[in-house]
């Protein structure tokens, strides 16, 4: 049965996805007292990279924002995988989301608005949180963007 959390996702048109397997030797998120902490989600639909290359060059930075809407839904779901609900999120506490940016894209923070604002219309007031948004050279799989959330549970 799903809670109050995947219903909200659910109202707003948007699909949990299943998680995303790893990539290499981690596990997509892991938890440590009463915080998750997840790996660097990439915007994986369906087990692929809807688009890749640098924001700012290859991919405009509206469709990098939407990138990292999925990153953070893929974030997300790593949660659900280790929290049993989403229900149990108290707060999230920190986001840090990388952009591949070609050298004069400066733009990384509306990029990552993508994810800080679905964090927001899914969770309210627990969504807000401290964020970093760094710009890169290049990320796995050429992905534009990637996405880590830390994320504080209410007790079972």
């Amino acid at each position: 049965m799903s809670g109050v959390v995947e219903a909200r996702i659910a109202e707003l048109g948007l699909t949990l996805p299943g998680v995303v397997p790893p990539l290499a030797a981690y596990r997509p998120a892991i938890q440590s007292g009463v915080y998750v902490y997840t790996a660097g989600q990439l915007p994986m639909v369906d087990g692929k990279l809807p688009v890749t290359g640098k924001v700012g060059a290859e991919v405009t930075p509206e469709e990098a924002k939407d990138l990292a809407r999925t990153c953070a839904l893929n974030a997300l779901a790593a949660v659900k995988s280790v929290a049993g609900e989403l229900d149990r999120i108290a707060r999230v506490v920190k986001v840090t989301g990388f952009v591949a940016s070609a050298p004069d894209f400066t733009g990384q923070p509306t990029v990552l608005n993508g994810a800080s604002e679905l964090l927001g219309e899914v969770l309210g007031d627990k969504g807000v949180h401290a964020r970093s948004a760094v710009g890169v050279a290049v990320l796995p799989l050429d992905a534009p963007v990637e996405v880590e959330l830390q994320v504080e549970l209410l007790p079972q």
